[in-house]
């Protein structure tokens, strides 16, 4: 019989019935509640509401929803209600459908899910970032009543994340960074490991492809050399387990790309520095969870008896697990070749806590005491977002800011007075803990006792240590306090009582205007009001009204000339067609500047030439970006466009809050340029070499020093040299050469 021709569609009804059935079989080896019946009714809806539908990859759109469902299944170990709300969370976004409609057929807690997702949909930032940002609030709120909805959006961005490809430069900058800054954090904050550090290498990826790849070649060449040493190692442990009687497995644990790669741009060292790439994770097996504890401690005392521990390395996170609800004992030993290898040892349970958060937590729900305790933390931290959320803020950026200082942070436990055990973040000051304790305490504050000794707001707490605050009536919040503070909620409070100041002196400097404008019978507008402020080289006219208040500026004769001169249209609104009007693409002009073009090529990126530089844009100051380095262009306020460096820290900030004003970028310069680039220098002091270094840089590489900075302490050097080069060719020139100078033992590039 003749086998029949499958037409395209065919093969893809084929498909999707095929990823629908695995989904479904991962679902039915889950510890669920079996409700196929309900998935089966949530897959056939969305599948005919996204009917001829496809994504940018070209594939049917329905695969995205069945992907996130598959995430939400597989990966983070929820039930059918999670399941049903991934495969529906697009429709009422995407289709005429409405969340009525969601409710109608598959009742109110589905509905609410998918309403939060829907209110998020396009990302956390986009072209309206405010009333993003709104949304986002009004998600967290939704979070504290159900934390699925969080759960199943940080399944559908990492979905967004693995198939990234399809989008433009621009795009995938824009939602790289966004991950970055909110869903990464988010993931770890959950409790979600595995899913935190897949985001942050998928971003890393996308926005430093050639270092990604770099990474993962070396990783991959040094593979065969680390199987080596981890079986070294851990044959002795193994042995020890054996005759203990343990149930146990011994995995690698291989420090991921961007975990390198940061670390790497932070020292200013090269991969083949990275000495913590390998750990060793223990994981045991545990029959009754009141003995687990014990039997994680056994373990230690044994491995610390093989090798010879760091003093200063010791995590406990089982006395006192994090905020996470990660639980594990982490040991750093000496191996017997004389190298540090991190140990962490935790049971099943802790693992599956630690790579699936809160998911896990309600597996382990039936005689868990360490449920109870994992929920009291994840409670502390939605009391901590609703305060945020109780707080109006207008600035939707400062409120998405002060969110994440309490995503990514470190725990240090500190005590009151009477001795109870508080959580903080890692590097909270006595400042922090003031205001964790009351509002009031807060904004009172004048100082505090660590340890029964006297110290300032701005002291820096360490775990164990007993804070006792003390208190003023005289005293009031200052702005300088934003620069001491670090957590969420302290900040916010700070900013809440700044703004109330602020509001204050803007209606001040509102009525100075009034009586400026009636003195020279100007009419008032917001154009002219906008007019004033940019003349006294304000970019908003809010701080202007404060200036204006606080007597910083001075209204007078000048300002009545500006307004009633005529005024003339810049050259940028000639060359940005921006005005009102929403950009629908970009594209480069002749001469490398970027307009508005409704004929937008996703491919098309910003050219940077000997030309354009100097006339048409302006470097960022703290990276000094030079022809070589990756990076983007980002259209400011003033609607001039500044260069960054892809890692620049403002960078991330910008891709992640004003994705819609990013560029991609790419040089071509040829070496008609010079700029400069800053190398910063270590080694063994000795007579002659400082003429050596200036050989290798001037007479060597014929390159101009602009400034050289040099201090020796005890016999070591440390320099910094700023040059004028062409290119990043240069600068690794350079570094190789002085690397050749015996005495000298660090070269990078600052």
């Amino acid at each position: 019989m003749e086998e029949k021709i499958l037409t395209q569609e065919e093969k893809e009804e084929q498909l999707i019935d095929k990823t629908f059935q695995e989904l479904v079989d991962s679902y039915l080896a889950s510890p669920h509640r079996k409700k196929v019946d309900l998935i089966t009714k949530a897959f056939n809806f969305a599948r005919h509401a996204h009917k001829g539908v496809r994504r940018l990859s070209g594939e049917p759109y329905i695969m995205h929803p069945l992907a996130v469902a598959q995430i939400v299944s597989s990966e983070i170990g929820l039930g059918s209600t999670s399941i049903c709300s991934a495969l529906l969370h697009d429709v009422v976004e995407d289709t005429d459908y409405t969340v009525e409609d969601i409710e109608n057929m598959f009742g109110p807690k589905i509905a609410q899910i998918v309403d939060g997702l829907t209110k998020i949909s396009g990302g956390i930032f986009g072209d309206h970032a405010s009333e993003q940002a709104e949304n986002f609030k009004k998600l967290l709120l939704t979070m504290s009543d159900d934390i699925r909805v969080i759960l199943v959006k940080i399944a559908d961005r990492l979905h967004n994340m693995r198939t990234l490809g399809a989008q433009a430069v621009n795009k995938q900058y824009k939602i790289a960074g966004e991950t970055l800054y909110i869903y990464a954090p988010l993931a770890h904050r959950l409790g979600l490991n595995s899913i935190k550090t897949e985001l942050e290498d998928l971003s890393f990826k996308y926005e430093h492809p050639d270092d990604y790849a770099m990474i993962e070649k070396k990783l991959m060449a040094t593979e065969q050399e680390r199987n080596a040493v981890f079986d070294e190692f851990t044959a002795p442990i193994r042995s020890k387990l054996d005759a203990m009687g343990v149930r146990y497995t011994i995995k690698q644990r291989v420090k991921s790309p961007y975990s390198i790669w940061r670390k790497m741009q932070k020292k200013h060292i090269p991969f083949e520095e990275i000495y913590d790439i390998l750990a060793v994770r223990i994981l045991y097996d545990s029959d009754d969870i009141d003995t687990e504890l014990n039997e994680c401690f056994d373990i230690y005392v044994a491995v610390c008896k093989i090798y010879e521990s760091h003093p200063d390395r010791l995590r406990d996170w089982i006395s006192h697990p994090k905020a996470n609800g990660y639980q594990a004992l982490h040991v750093t030993l000496m191996s017997h070749k004389g190298e540090w290898i991190e140990c962490q040892i935790r049971s099943r349970r802790m693992d599956e806590i630690a790579e699936k958060g809160l998911a896990a937590h309600w597996k382990y729900k039936e005689g868990d005491k360490d449920k109870e305790a994992s929920e009291n933390e994840l409670d502390k931290w939605l009391v901590t977002i609703k305060e945020i959320l109780d707080d109006p803020q207008p600035d939707a950026m400062d409120f998405l800011d002060t969110i994440k200082l309490n995503l990514f942070a470190s725990e240090i436990f500190v005590f009151t007075p009477k001795g109870e055990l508080r959580t903080m973040p890692a590097g909270a000051t006595a400042l922090d803990f003031a205001f964790s304790i009351h509002t009031l305490v807060g904004t009172h504050c004048i100082g505090a006792k660590v340890n029964h000794k006297l110290v300032p707001i701005s002291h820096v707490l360490q775990s164990g240590d007993q804070v006792e605050i003390i208190t003023s009536k005289a005293a009031h919040v200052q702005k300088s306090w934003l620069d001491i503070a670090t957590t969420a909620k302290a900040t916010t409070k700070i900013m809440s009582v700044l703004r109330r100041e602020e509001k204050e002196n803007m209606q001040k400097g509102e009525q100075i205007l009034d009586e400026f404008f009636a003195a020279n019978d100007i009419n008032r507008d917001s154009l002219v009001i906008e007019k004033l402020a940019q003349h006294h080289e304000f970019v908003r006219v809010d701080p202007f009204l404060v200036a204006l208040a606080e007597g910083k500026v001075t209204l007078g004769q000048d300002d009545v000339n500006v307004l009633r001169k005529k005024e003339e249209q810049s050259s940028w609104k000639r060359l940005f067609a921006f005005g009102r009007r929403k950009i629908i693409g970009q594209k480069t002009s002749d001469d490398g500047l970027v307009v508005a073009d409704k004929s937008f090529d996703r491919k098309q990126i910003l050219i940077l030439n000997e030309e354009t530089i100097p006339a048409k844009y302006k470097l960022c100051e703290s990276c000094k970006p030079i022809p070589g380095d990756a990076v983007m262009g980002y259209i400011n306020d003033d609607r001039h466009i500044t260069i960054h460096k892809l890692q620049c820290p403002e960078a991330q900030m910008l891709k992640a809050k004003h994705g819609n004003r990013v560029l991609g970028a790419r040089w071509e310069m040829g070496n008609m340029m010079d700029f400069q680039a800053d190398i910063e220098m270590k080694g063994l002091d000795k007579l002659g070499l400082l003429n050596q270094i200036t050989q290798v840089i001037s007479q060597l590489h014929n390159v101009n020093i602009r400034r050289l900075e040099i201090e020796v302490n005890d016999g070591i050097f440390e320099s910094r040299i700023s040059i004028y080069v062409h290119d990043t060719k240069d600068v690794k020139d350079i570094i190789y050469s002085l690397k050749q100078i015996p005495d000298i033992k660090e070269v990078a590039r600052i």
